[in-house]
Order: C-alpha cells, then structure tokens, then sequence
C-alpha cells in the first residue's frame, strides 16, 4: 500500500497505476506444481458482484476484462509449490483465478477450490515487493516484505 502526502503525488501515483508502471511482485504456495515452470497467463475474468466470486470467461464476454500475470517456480516440496507472480494488470481475485485456474490453487483458497483448508485459515497469497517510481524526483522506490514465519512459508 502507497500513501501520497500531496493531491498531485496521489495523482502521479494513480497514473502509474494506470499505465501499469508499478512493478508488484507477490509469493504464492499452490497446492500442485504447475505443468510450466513459468508462464504467462492471459485470461478475461468476470466478477459477479451479488457472489464477491470472479471466473474466467470467454474473451467475447461482455463484462470480461483481460487479466495478466507472469509466475514462475521458485521451489517445490512436498507437495507444495512457491511460486513469484508478477502481475501485468490488476483485477480483483486476479492471482488467485488465474492459478486455480491451471490447476494449481492456492493453499488454504476456499474460494478458489484449494483442497485441505480450514474455516479461517489464511490464503498463502503475499505481497512481496512493489516498485515505484518517485512521484516528483522520478527515482526508483523498491520496498520488500519478509515472509511470514508460519506454515507454510517456514518450509523455504
């Protein structure tokens, strides 16, 4: 999350929003290794707002909007896999769809089809950098956040 102190850095900020400038780079422990070891995904997703529950659809379907990522294999193990998700667009649900949609739900997704999860249990989704350029000195701004300790990310 991105905080502006100023009206025009907030409107500098949301224009590299909009022209995906931004570079956001999350971790994902899925519950089945990918058939690729990194790929792009590119697919048109529709949110049914009364269900708060996104699928994919048809490029033709009225309300799809594009959604791109980029992921690879970072590591795999029993049974698990941890994988680093760029994404190219930003669409609600977006990495969570988009993978269960090859097969390799997220662990602990509920929503999503994971197996093995638990009523409240947190999705092994994490947002781990983002990239900025300065709103007014245009330098780069990169900042990391580590890991949790806990199952499953302990086991990297």
């Amino acid at each position: 999350m991105v905080f502006a102190k100023t009206s025009k850095a907030a409107s500098r900020l949301s224009d590299q929003v909009r022209r995906n400038a931004m570079e956001r780079t999350y971790l994902a422990v899925v519950n089945e290794k990918p058939k690729q070891a990194s790929s792009r995904l590119v697919n048109y997703l529709y949110k049914n707002r009364q269900k708060n529950k996104v699928s994919i659809v048809s490029e033709h379907h009225k309300e799809g909007k594009k959604a791109v990522l980029d992921y690879s294999v970072i590591a795999s193990r029993d049974g698990l896999s941890l994988l680093s998700v760029k994404l190219q667009t930003g669409r609600p649900h977006q990495i969570r769809v988009q993978l269960a949609g090859i097969g390799t739900s997220i662990w602990g997704d509920q929503k999503y089809g994971a197996q093995y999860s638990k009523v409240g249990q947190q999705i092994a989704l994490w947002a781990n950098s983002l990239t900025i350029s300065h709103p007014v000195q245009k330098t780069p701004i990169s900042v990391a956040s580590p890991l949790p300790e806990a199952y499953p990310w302990n086991i990297w």
